[in-house]
């Protein structure tokens, strides 16, 4: 089936190592709207941080961010949230308390559509690419959810000494109840409702959009993109993805920095015409 919408993780796959959207990429994402296919970001990234990817490259379509909980739609120039899936608080409390049962010294913070509270280690842990913003502009708590003045969407932790990937893989075995445990490739892991992903997110969406299943493609690279590669008719993957990735991948398209996204989206352009 001809491929009606392409939906496409940021970082990693659609944007370059230097976290920056190529001209080439802005132009095929342009002129692919413009010939009637659908593009859909598809994230872990929170909502200011796409608004700014957005301006930088004046992307109006839609976005799915906080790995499926939150779907924003840009085509005002202005992100506007118009479903968000949040985690109840005792659930919060238990993948928390969990968690910090299975290894001890992780520290947390909670994502909400607008707001990120962290613990003040977490805190202590992180630098500016790592959530988009500078330390001391996030809220800091000890108790992060007491904190918060709106719902959860994410969990995310982070731990002083292991490795993001290790954490998660630790986590993943022994398994946390009422959550969605994933990794972005980002240096914490990542938990939302039980069931709530960026396909989860993308099924509904395209069902609003009358799209069939088999109409998509996805494209992606790290662990939090296999629910949605596994739903798409088309699932591709970039040349610097993971070989986890790769694995169940239809076709692996030029690495980021090479653009292969925007390579994938002149073929379906070419095709139309």
């Amino acid at each position: 089936m001809t491929v009606q919408l392409l939906a496409t993780d940021l970082d990693g796959t659609l944007l370059r190592s230097d976290r920056t959207i190529s001209a080439r990429t802005s132009e095929a994402m342009a002129a692919a709207q413009a010939s009637g296919i659908e593009v859909v970001w598809a994230t872990a990234r929170a909502r200011h941080s796409i608004d700014e990817l957005a301006a930088s490259c004046g992307f109006t379509g839609k976005a799915i961010g906080a790995n499926g909980a939150v779907v924003l739609d840009l085509a005002d120039g202005t992100p506007v949230i118009t479903e968000t899936t949040g985690i109840e608080s005792d659930v919060v409390t238990t993948a928390m308390t969990r968690v910090r049962e299975l290894v001890p010294g992780v520290a947390f913070a909670t994502v909400g559509p607008t707001r990120f509270v962290a613990e003040h280690d977490y805190a202590a842990m992180c630098v500016f690419a790592d959530h988009h913003r500078h330390p001391h502009e996030m809220d800091v708590s000890v108790d992060v959810l007491a904190a918060a003045s709106e719902q959860t969407v994410k969990i995310v932790a982070r731990h002083p000494e292991l490795a993001s990937v290790d954490l998660f893989h630790a986590v993943l075995a022994a398994g946390v109840g009422g959550v969605e445990l994933t990794h972005s490739g980002a240096p914490y892991i990542e938990m939302s409702a039980a069931g709530v992903s960026k396909a989860s997110a993308l099924s509904v969406l395209c069902a609003e959009l009358g799209i069939e299943r088999a109409a998509v493609a996805a494209v992606g690279d790290a662990f939090n993109d296999l629910p949605m590669l596994r739903w798409a008719g088309t699932a591709l993957t970039t040349a610097n993805a993971m070989a986890e990735i790769k694995a169940v991948a239809h076709r692996v398209l030029h690495s980021n920095d090479d653009d292969g996204v925007a390579g994938y989206l002149e073929e379906l352009v070419a095709d139309r015409r």
